[in-house]
């Protein structure tokens, strides 16, 4: 009877079986997956600006903290001289068409002082040029003429203002970068004559510098190469404009001379 009882309390009583959490750890790294994978994908785009970064700052390094600064310096003062020109010379561009066309309405209705009232109100090298000698229109065409090259030469002294500078900078670069290679070269036979035998390992570390900076000042110098070839280009077509519309306004002057 009580063997009887306690076989049926022993049924009553189940052991607890553990819970498999395998389904459910699963689960978890499956849902925790997508997260992962955007993650990595984050961090191989941006691995490729911190690896180029990285590479850029190792080679200035290896490169010569002197000669590489002094040819990071170039071209820091070149392009701020190029991009000071750029903003110069896109204020000094002008419509010439309208200018000349709003000097000459202003000729016919108010005569000379309207005229120099519009070039007052006009920036640019065009209309200083014009103001100058619609200012001595009373002295007659010879002398407006003259004032006219005059001041235009001024004007073009202005606008090529800065190019020797950026001119200088790209010859400096690749001496710069030269000056480096050779230094590398002697450091490279330096470690020749010490070491007494012609190790690759000897001579790999000076080379390599002078390679380094040789680059350097080449890719500096054809980089403001560009730009000052670009801004001779942008004054040549200023200085256009200005001797064809001072000669328009020559015969402007004439002819309203004529009609007095």
């Amino acid at each position: 009877m009580m063997g009887a009882s306690v076989f049926a309390q022993d049924e009553g009583t189940e052991t607890p079986v553990p819970e498999d959490t395998t389904q459910v750890a699963t689960e978890d790294v499956t849902v925790e997956e997508p997260a992962t994978e955007e993650v990595v994908a984050e961090v191989e785009e941006e691995g490729g600006f911190s690896v180029l970064h990285t590479n850029l700052k190792t080679k200035f390094i290896e490169g010569g903290a002197g000669f590489m600064g002094a040819v990071l310096l170039t071209l820091i003062l070149g392009l701020a001289l190029c991009f000071e020109r750029i903003i110069y010379l896109s204020l000094a561009s002008t419509n010439t068409d309208k200018l000349l066309l709003g000097v000459e309405e202003a000729l016919d209705s108010g005569g000379v002082e309207a005229a120099k009232e519009v070039c007052r109100n006009t920036r640019g090298p065009v209309a200083s040029i014009f103001y100058q000698g619609l200012d001595r229109a009373d002295q007659g065409i010879d002398v407006v003429e003259k004032s006219v090259v005059s001041y235009g030469s001024v004007q073009m002294g202005l606008l090529e203002k800065n190019l020797s500078w950026i001119s200088l900078f790209i010859a400096v670069a690749p001496m710069l970068g030269f000056m480096g290679t050779v230094i590398g070269m002697i450091d490279a036979f330096d470690q020749i004559q010490i070491q007494g035998d012609v190790s690759p390992t000897a001579v790999a570390g000076g080379i390599k510098v002078a390679l380094i900076t040789t680059v350097t000042g080449l890719i500096v110098a054809i980089v403001l190469q560009f730009f000052y070839n670009y801004l001779v280009s942008k004054i040549d077509g200023i200085v256009n404009k200005m001797e064809d519309a001072s000669i328009t306004l020559i015969d402007m002057l004439v002819k309203q001379n004529l009609k007095k």
